[in-house]
Order: C-alpha cells, then structure tokens, then sequence
C-alpha cells in the first residue's frame, strides 16, 4: 500500500508505514527503553504498522526479549541491544549499531527512555540532579542529532518522536530534576523541528500524564479499574495509549505536524480551572 506525503518539495510517495522508502524497502524505527510501559507498547504498534523494530534496554533484558517476541509474531524484525544512554559514548554506539543491524537506515526514532527523582529541592544532590537530566534530556539530545544527521545525509525526511511528560507544562513538587529534563526536551523539540523541517523531518513531543507503567507502579493493574478523582475520565492512561498517539505521529498521516506537544492526560490539566472556581 501506497500513501502520499507532501513535504517542501511536493508529492512524494511513501509506504503506508508513513516514510519515503525504495520500494521493497521495509521502514525502520528505534524505540529506548522498550523493554516495558510505553516504550514496549510503542514498539509493538509500530511493527502492526509496517516497522521493522530496535528495542533498547538498560536493565530488564528478559522484559525487552519479550517485546522484540511480540514484534516478531506481526511479522517484522527486532534487533535487541543494551546500553547506559545516560553515556553519551554509548548512546552514540547504541545508535550505530542499531542503525547498521536494521539495514543501514532509519526512519523514526523515539526518545522513550527515561527516569525520575522525587526529592525536596533543598535536598537535591548534584549527582541527582545531572543522573535524571543525562537520561532525559541529554541522551534524548545525543540520539535526536545523530538520528537526525543520518536523516539529512540520506535526503529521504524522518520523524523523531520524543516521550516527555505533562510536567513538560506543569511543576510537580519534590521533581525539579525531572520537570527540568522534559521542560527542556520539549522546547529542544521545537528547535529540533524549526530547524529540520527543511529537512523534511518532522519531531513532536507526547506528554503523557499518569499512566499504568512499571515506572508508576501500576503496570500490573487495570487502568479502567483504578479511580483517580483528580483526573476528569476518573482513570490513569494505558500505555497502548500513549502509543498509538506515537504511532500516528510517526506516520504518512502526521506529515504535516510538527513542533506539537500532545497532551494525554486524561483532562489532568484542566483541573486547574475546576481549582480556581
């Protein structure tokens, strides 16, 4: 299947998985941290859409081989590596490695990886404070531009997708570090997209708000079943989600998007207003 997909130099035809490819070219994607949460959900719906996949994992080997499983049983390939992307050595290796092991190139890269603090600001060590912001802000930073010079060297667009938080928008209290980390990533989204959509990539953010992760604790419960009152749909989100929202982002349909950040929070930020009657 055929899609159409107009960039800056009009009409150009692309696979239905939503970049220009030589024909009998399968489309790649690299996913962080996929071994659970969103990034596993993520991987999985983009080899429902045509990917051949890059599964990364810092820790859970067993929870990454069991995503690059499912990849499979859609029908499309998964290449398995490990690295500390907080080293930006080894995120650029992660990179290059994954990249040559797919086929020689990439097509979309998602920044999902990532970790969190939650300490009082008088009490924020330094070493907290550069280990939450090496792994999400700086490694987001080191893959995005080496994805991205891979990109304008082939001549062929691309997508990057980068997983921040809805503390990209909003404080949360005893998380400096944290909402420092996806407040920076998400302007450096919209520099990254002012500058490459000559390029023809397109790179967005997506702002999730509680999710049922292993992050959150709740990965083994029902989403539907826990109540949040705090959340106007009375729920946290589930990572399949959050991963369709990517999904369509790094498809021929999202062409003409870019520098977005997309909220799913459930309606968690207009609670604001609700507070203020």
């Amino acid at each position: 299947m055929v899609a159409k997909l107009y960039g800056r130099g009009g009409e150009t035809r692309v696979s239905a998985a939503g970049r220009r490819v030589r024909p009998g070219r399968v489309p790649t994607a690299i996913v962080t941290g996929s071994d659970s949460g969103i990034g596993k959900a993520t991987a999985v719906a983009l080899a429902r859409r045509g990917f051949d996949v890059g599964v990364t994992w810092h820790s859970d080997q067993a929870g990454a081989e069991g995503t690059a499983a499912e990849i499979r049983e859609e029908g499309r390939r998964a290449e398995v590596f490990q690295a500390d992307l907080s080293d930006p050595a080894a995120a650029r290796k992660l990179l290059d490695e994954l990249i040559g092991a797919l086929g020689g190139e990439l097509d979309v890269l998602v920044n999902n990886a990532g970790t969190g603090a939650s300490t009082p600001f008088l009490e924020v060590t330094l070493e907290e404070w550069r280990g939450v912001l090496d792994l999400d802000l700086t490694a987001p930073f080191v893959l995005a531009q080496e994805a991205a010079r891979r990109m304008v060297a082939r001549g062929a667009g691309g997508r990057i997708i980068n997983v921040t938080s809805v503390h990209e928008h909003v404080p949360l209290a005893g998380s400096s570090a944290y909402c420092a980390a996806k407040g920076g990533l998400g302007l450096l989204t919209k520099v990254m997209a002012l500058e490459l959509a000559e390029h023809g990539i397109t790179v967005n953010a997506v702002a999730p708000g509680e999710i049922a992760t292993p992050m959150t604790g709740a990965h083994e419960q029902n989403p539907a079943r826990l109540e949040r009152p705090s959340i106007p749909l009375g729920r946290p989100g589930d990572a399949h989600e959050i991963a369709a929202a990517i999904a369509f982002l790094a498809s021929a349909e999202a062409s003409y998007v870019t520098g977005e950040s997309f909220v799913i929070d459930g309606g968690l930020l207009l609670m604001a207003a609700v507070r203020n009657q």
